[in-house]
């Protein structure tokens, strides 16, 4: 059965489809010209899918990885639309991960100066993270997603029968988001996942995956229609982000964006325990459900703390120099902090070493 989830954003309000079976609604993408953007990995497993179901007068294909998450990569994608001649009223259809997502809506975002755009999320992170909200962009090498837009897709078609193809590691990768998510708003959510972590991982019971799914999508709708834009609440779904987002950098994307969100995690549940903010308890809590998870809990060891600092420095949520954390209260509350001392996140950095 379906479920529907409104994300509530006026005249580009649009729906979250969750349930198996949601990618046969993109047959129903007739109307407009349609502009399949995927990568080597996922049109591999899905492109004679893609090619009979989904109605499309031309194809992207690029190659699977976070390195290729650049500029010149959209780019490409721009002047493909441009060969096949699509107009602004084209459609592009992200079909794909976080990396496809991003990048076909960035592209959608500038082409023409905007064009709509569709997401079909194939893996957990995707659909709990990067496929609804609207936040595309690109990797350079001074940080990640340091250029991009805010671009709403029209339609999220979230399909759980695609997680049988992921490989372990993806899957755990997206359960560090839901983690993530319920560290901050909702202690149900963690608990949740604290139940049973192998029928998530070692042997994976995908119809446990559906409620999961659908509870971090309310969530992420709810603080999407209050804050598009990232201006209050809805930078508290960077929890681990400005730790994590060094990690990937440091160590050019070989580590994924859940495990670098995971280490994150623990980085910052470390230093709000330095701090007071909430209990060593609740700190090794979280480190527990993480490691349970198969997810990381410790900094390799190239992530010095002068290397982290300087990567975090950078950070696109910064302001006036100031290193901005989302730090947690206790599991299903969070705050905003910009006023922890370097040495005080460098002790903590130093503590989750491995």
């Amino acid at each position: 059965m379906m479920e529907r989830i409104q994300v509530g954003l006026g005249d580009r309000a649009y729906e979250i489809v969750i349930g198996p079976g949601a990618r046969a609604l993109a047959a129903d993408l007739t109307g407009r010209r349609n502009f399949l953007v995927t990568d080597s990995r996922v049109a591999e497993l899905w492109g004679s899918w893609a090619a009979k179901e989904i109605p499309q007068a031309g194809s992207f294909v690029f190659p699977a990885g976070e390195r290729h998450k650049t500029p010149e990569t959209v780019v490409s994608i721009c002047r493909r639309a441009a060969e096949l001649r699509f107009d602004r009223k084209a459609r592009f259809v992200a079909l794909g991960g976080g990396v496809v997502g991003d990048m076909t809506g960035f592209a959608a975002a500038i082409y023409m100066r905007g064009a709509g755009f569709v997401q079909i999320p194939t893996t957990l992170l995707a659909m709990v993270d990067s496929s609804v909200g609207g936040k595309t962009g690109v990797d350079i090498p001074e940080g990640k997603n340091l250029i991009g837009a805010f671009h709403q897709p029209e339609q999220v078609l979230i399909d759980p029968d695609f997680l049988a193809t992921l490989p372990p590691g993806e899957l755990r990768c997206g359960l560090a988001e839901i983690l993530k998510t319920g560290v901050i708003f909702d202690e149900a959510l963690f608990a949740e996942l604290e139940r049973d972590p192998d029928s998530l991982t070692v042997a994976p019971d995908y119809a446990r995956f559906v409620p999961l799914i659908r509870r971090s999508c309310e969530l992420k709708a709810q603080v999407v229609a209050a804050d598009e834009r990232e201006a209050g609440i809805r930078a508290l779904l960077n929890y681990g982000h400005t730790f994590g987002h060094a990690v990937e950098l440091l160590s050019d994307f070989s580590i994924g964006h859940g495990e670098g969100v995971a280490v994150g995690m623990c980085c910052a549940g470390e230093l709000a325990a330095r701090l007071g903010l909430w209990t060593r308890k609740e700190a090794e809590r979280q480190k527990r459900a993480i490691a349970a998870l198969g997810l990381p809990v410790a900094l390799p060891r190239h992530c010095t703390v002068p290397a982290m600092l300087e990567a975090m420095r950078r950070d696109k949520k910064n302001r006036d120099g100031a290193i901005a954390l989302v730090l947690p209260r206790r599991i299903g509350a969070a705050e905003v902090n910009r006023d922890v001392a370097d040495a005080e996140i460098g002790a903590a950095l130093e503590a989750v070493h491995a």
